[in-house]
């Protein structure tokens, strides 16, 4: 079932994307801008904006069932319970040292002598 519903929404968000693609830019594109005639202020609806109305309503229709499809099949414990009950702890609570530097993980003291650079062989 989500996979059709999955496909619809995309198929709807392609149309869509095209179908305001192929419009004119002159403002009146869901309603928005406009002016000149009638008594509402703008022009009366073009099919190309009644077809993309519809194709709005259904990718937001397609969006809403997607989004309870994915409610349902998930588990009922949140990210943050799973964070708090199964993370990972590794023996000195901390990620594991790099290679040969187990032991030497502190910045040296002042009696120690300078790291020199290591020699060319």
């Amino acid at each position: 079932m989500e996979n059709v519903v999955l496909v619809i929404h995309l198929i709807l968000a392609l149309s869509l994307i095209g179908i305001v693609l192929v419009q004119r830019s002159e403002g009146g594109g869901l309603g928005i801008g406009g002016g000149g005639g009638g008594a509402s202020g703008r022009p009366p609806a073009s099919p190309l904006a009644k077809v993309t109305w519809i194709l709005a309503v259904g990718f937001v229709i397609t969006s809403i069932t997607l989004t309870i499809i994915a409610s349902k099949n998930s588990n009922s414990d949140s990210v943050i319970e799973r964070l708090g009950s199964d993370a990972p702890a590794s023996e000195q609570g901390g990620t594991p040292a790099p290679e040969g530097l187990e032991g030497n993980l502190l910045p040296p003291s002042a009696s120690d002598t300078p790291a020199l650079p290591p020699k060319a062989e």
